[in-house]
């Protein structure tokens, strides 16, 4: 399967809850998608305002043929670096979360070690204006598993991203 066709096959699983972006995107990835919540809540009534919770997450998408160590860390640092940019922490912030999804070829591996190791955090104001993390999941386009789907790399975070991945991107075979 080619990169443009998983991609394809992946964005239509964000749809209902994500705002994607295909043009005006951080290079080098192909795609974004956009999460915003805004929760209040109330004592009775609405004029007894107790708090306002705002929850994002940032998801980059990223398509090539080989990934190996360096063109991970790039990605890695890029898309880290987009999504903390977005960010504008406050006292009614809780999480913004950084996501990168990479559809690859093949993958070397050390990556697939370096994968599962990758951890990346970042508090505002000891965590009283919330908090980011960093979720990884890396799908082998070449190797496939019994069930028909690419073998998927994560990191702890981005475990339910795998999930996600290898149930929408089966090969026809």
């Amino acid at each position: 399967m080619e990169h443009s066709q998983a991609i394809e096959k992946i964005l239509p699983a964000f749809q209902q809850y994500y705002t994607i972006k295909k043009d005006d995107i951080t290079p080098p990835f192909c795609a974004e998608a956009e999460f915003r919540s805004h929760n209040e809540q109330y004592f009775l009534v609405r004029s007894a305002h107790i708090a306002d919770i705002d929850s994002n997450e940032f998801v980059y998408f990223a398509a090539l043929s080989d990934l190996d160590n360096e063109k991970l860390e790039e990605l890695v640092n890029v898309a880290w670096q987009a999504g903390l940019s977005k960010v504008h922490p406050h006292e009614g912030h809780r999480n913004s979360d950084i996501t990168l999804i990479i559809l690859a070829d093949k993958i070397t591996n050390e990556t697939k070690i370096k994968i599962k190791k990758t951890k990346l955090y970042k508090s505002y104001k000891f965590s009283f204006h919330g908090w980011s993390n960093f979720k990884l999941a890396a799908a082998e386009l070449s190797s496939i598993s019994k069930d028909g789907s690419p073998e998927v790399y994560s990191n702890r975070l981005g475990k339910d991203f795998a999930k996600l991945i290898k149930k929408n991107i089966k090969n026809p075979s």
